[in-house]
């Protein structure tokens, strides 16, 4: 359920290029201090977006450093200097994860040995913020019971996680959240959700797990459903868009959100067609040079 919020490469800023990519490195650095070295295995495009976003809406300005990592021991590489936010989301990053895998152990019956690699991980981030992982245990709760209850709506099958990720920018951002940024957060996830049920859809189906398009449209196909019904799904891509876009102009940001609004307004979106033409989504995105 993660890796699928990206920029859109072909109308990225250079400048925007190296601050993702510093913001990246910046995040697997706050993870590996944070929760320990194991929790970097799960760093996610997700949270580094959130981290860009946050930063700006907070006012927190970002400062680049040349440093070297285990992976690139050689060549100096930008990346972001730690501070609190990013632990936080740092944090964060590693208690999704956990959750994550033990719904796959619930649901799929595999991933008990990465669980078991991540508790540590987990109780490092939840010793240090235990009131967003319990938002987090909660909401990742009551959509286990709609998921098991087959909920036939995609909508409300979304709506836990959707929920979640607004509860969580709510909790970063502090004073600074408005109605407009938890609207925006909440969109977002319900995007994350469904971009992800409708590219499992066949994997889902096959392996008999939950899937809220399978559960709306009862289709053995990915192809079928789309054909009979792809102007209903699309019709609830397009609402999120919409609803992304007017909450968007209605947020402050206090410094440049080009890339930003890359990610939100053309990332997304492409994404979207991507998965709808059946194509593979999850790439790289900052595999370039400069």
């Amino acid at each position: 359920m993660f890796g699928y919020i990206q920029p859109d490469i072909p109308h990225m800023y250079v400048k925007d290029g190296i601050l993702y990519r510093a913001m990246y490195c910046g995040l697997c650095k706050s993870l590996g201090g944070c929760c320990g070295q194991r929790s970097r295995l799960a760093l996610s495009y997700d949270m580094t977006f959130l981290s860009l976003l946050l930063h700006n809406i907070k006012n927190t300005d970002v400062k680049i450093e040349q440093r070297r990592c285990a992976l690139h021991p050689f060549v100096r590489r930008p990346v972001t200097a730690d501070d609190e936010l990013t632990s936080m989301l740092a944090c964060l990053n590693t208690a999704l994860t956990y959750y994550k895998l033990c719904d796959d152990v619930e649901d799929e019956h595999k991933g008990r040995a990465a669980r078991a690699l991540f508790r540590g991980a987990y109780r490092k981030a939840e010793e240090r913020h235990p009131q967003a992982c319990a938002l987090i245990r909660e909401r990742m709760a009551a959509l286990s019971k709609l998921e098991k209850e087959n909920c036939s709506s995609p909508d409300m099958a979304a709506d836990p996680f959707a929920s979640m990720m607004a509860d969580l920018t709510d909790y970063c951002l502090g004073e600074f959240a408005t109605e407009d940024t938890r609207a925006l957060a909440y969109g977002i996830g319900k995007w994350v959700y469904l971009i992800d049920a409708l590219d499992d859809y066949e994997k889902d189906v096959k392996k008999g797990s939950y899937n809220a398009f399978y559960a709306a449209f009862a289709e053995e196909k990915r192809a079928d459903m789309l054909q009979k019904n792809g102007e209903e799904v699309n019709f609830v891509f397009r609402s999120v868009f919409a609803g992304n876009a007017e909450h968007l102009q209605n947020i402050r940001f206090y410094f440049n959100h080009d890339l930003t609004d890359n990610i939100i307004l053309r990332g997304i979106p492409a994404a979207t067609q991507r998965v709808l033409c059946g194509c593979k989504n999850k790439v790289k995105p900052y595999r370039f040079s400069f």
